[in-house]
Parts: structure tokens; sequence; C-alpha cells
């Protein structure tokens, strides 16, 4: 079977929701081989849980000398090099993705260095012949296309919540392999001199959720309804951009063309108009709930159920409504 490549989240030792998605969808283009970028090489634990996903093989970018070792130190393109280097000795059936903006710019640059077909924020993939193909919500949401790679190597960016995860039965015993890479002396001028990781939100992650509760300009600015029902839905907080703008909630809540992409199995937008720029980061969701006052709101044209009625009024009686079946 060919190889297929799967990029890990490599700024921590952690196996995201999101990543165990690639790894099973690369279990079924092939046989699943990872692909660390970050500092280091991955711990015991990791490579464990590698294994459990039946990883083949672990290929551990680093470049050659030891002050250029470490790639993530770099702008995007040096670890795109490497890449680079591996798909042309390993010439894999594709490589996967979590499609998040620093992915993005990393894909870019491949494209670009091996002549190759990049597809991004993907809802969904499907096989139904020897090629491969990918379906993405454009034009904010208003259009759904397939699309196939035509050219090189087929580079293929998905949302988290795209598929769903399944571990494999037998697990693998994965060996590692250093990719020695070589840097070119005038990308070694700039340098990532730090970084900040934001603050972790309560509950699930947004991007990963299966269950996205969404607050917008109803909510005038209490978002206490919303972050309640999420909790007891166990769902992420997501909100609109007049919500962020207007400082109700923090930015990196935001779902749209400028904020988060999301596909939960489940959206909930509770006072939430559903303009376009929103509907471009959610209209790939599976189930869409819109609770809002306003029977002509846009969002409502989407959505699978509505309700009409004042979020402040509803939200707490299906939350509690929810909290009482769960206990029985």
């Amino acid at each position: 079977m060919p190889e297929v490549l799967v990029l890990l989240d490599s700024q921590d030792q952690q196996l995201r929701s999101a990543t165990q998605e690639l790894l099973t969808l690369a279990s079924q283009l092939g046989e699943p081989v990872a692909v660390w970028a970050g500092a280091g090489e991955p711990d015991t634990s990791l490579a464990d849980e590698l294994a459990s996903w039946g990883v083949k093989r672990i290929n551990v970018l680093r470049g050659d000398t030891p002050e250029t070792a470490d790639l993530t130190v770099f702008a995007s393109r040096p670890i795109a090099i490497g890449l680079a280097q591996l798909l042309a000795e390993t010439q894999p059936r594709a490589l996967l993705a979590t499609s998040a903006f620093g992915v993005k710019e990393i894909a870019a640059h491949l494209g670009q260095l091996t002549g190759s077909g990049v597809m991004t924020d993907l809802a969904s993939i499907t096989t139904e012949t020897d090629e491969i193909t990918g379906e993405q919500i454009i034009f904010a949401g208003t259009w759904s296309v397939r699309g196939v790679v035509s050219a090189g190597t087929p580079i293929l960016l998905l949302k988290p919540g795209a598929i769903d995860a399944q571990r494999p039965d037998t697990a693998t015993t994965p060996q590692q392999r250093v990719v020695s890479v070589s840097i070119p002396t005038n990308l070694r001028s700039a340098r990532v001199t730090s970084r900040t990781a934001r603050p972790e939100a309560d509950g699930p992650d947004l991007m990963s959720a299966s269950t996205v509760v969404v607050g917008g300009r109803g909510t005038d600015g209490d978002f206490t309804q919303v972050r309640e029902f999420a909790d007891a839905l166990g769902g992420a907080v997501g909100a609109t951009r007049v919500a962020t703008d207007e400082g109700w909630i923090d930015h990196s809540a935001q779902i749209g063309q400028t904020g988060v992409t999301i596909a939960p199995r489940l959206y909930i937008g509770a006072g939430v108009s559903g303009a376009v720029h929103h509907r471009g980061g959610m209209q790939a969701s599976e189930i869409i709930v819109a609770i809002n006052s306003d029977e002509d709101a846009p969002l409502m044209e989407i959505a699978d159920f509505g309700v009409i009625g004042d979020l402040q009024d509803v939200l707490p009686q299906a939350a509690a409504e929810i909290r009482r079946v769960r206990e029985k």
C-alpha cells in the first residue's frame, strides 16, 4: 500500500483530536506515516500514542547543523523544504494536515517547491476512484465544490471535525527516521524569537469540538446563558465578529471568514443573524440549529431546526432539560 504522510501539530507532545482524524483518513488511503517538524523528537508517550493509531513510521525533520536543527525557530519555508525533500524520497499518495493558519502557509511554500496542488479547508474527502476528491465550502458558504489535485502529490488540509476518528484494532511499532534538511543561508536570517500560547478556554477546543454553541449580537454582551448551555451539552463556545469586536468575548472565539472555520456535528447559533462572513466559517456543520427572535434572520434559511424566541428564555430552559435527562 502507498504511504500517506500526516503532518503532526508539533508545538507540543500532544496528539490532538484533529490529528487523530487525519490518521484515520490516512489508514483508509494507505499506510499512515507521521511527520514531526518540532523541536527535539517525539517523546515516548507520543510515539506510543501514534503506534496505537497505526502509524508505520515517524519522520523527524531536522536541520543539518546544530544551529539549524530546530526548524521551528525559522519561518515556514524551511519546514516546507524538509517536506519537499520527504515527498521526493518517499513518493506518498498524499500529504494530510490540519487546515490552520500556520499550516496553510507551509502548504503554500510546499506547493510552490514541488509543483503540487494544494487544497485547503476541506470539509470531506472521498475516493470513489483512484483519485482523491476533496469537498470545500466556498464563497462565504454559498457554494459547495468538489475538486481533485491534478499535479504532483496532493497536499490536503482538512477542517477539524471533517471525519470521525476511529482507532484501528491493532497497533504498530513505528520506527523513527531522521530526515536531514539543508537550510539555505538566506533563510536563516529570519527567526521566530518567541511564542505565546493563547489562554486555554474552558471546555472543548473550538476548532475540534463536535458541538459548538455560538452567541451573536442577540446576546447583548451577556454570554452567561450561552456558556451554561454549552456546558450542559459538553460543547465549545463560539461567537460572531460583532460579539468579538464589541469586546464581549475574546477574538479567539470568532467564527467566520476572518476567524476560525469549524465543521462540528452540531452547531447552535443563539442570537446569530447569520451574516455571509459568519456562514462562511460554519456552513459545513452537519446539523445547524438557529435560536432567534427574528424568524427572518438569514441563519434560519440554512438551519435544519429553528427556534423562534429570546435566547435568554430559550437557553436556560433547554439547559435545564438537558441536565434533567442526563441525571436520570
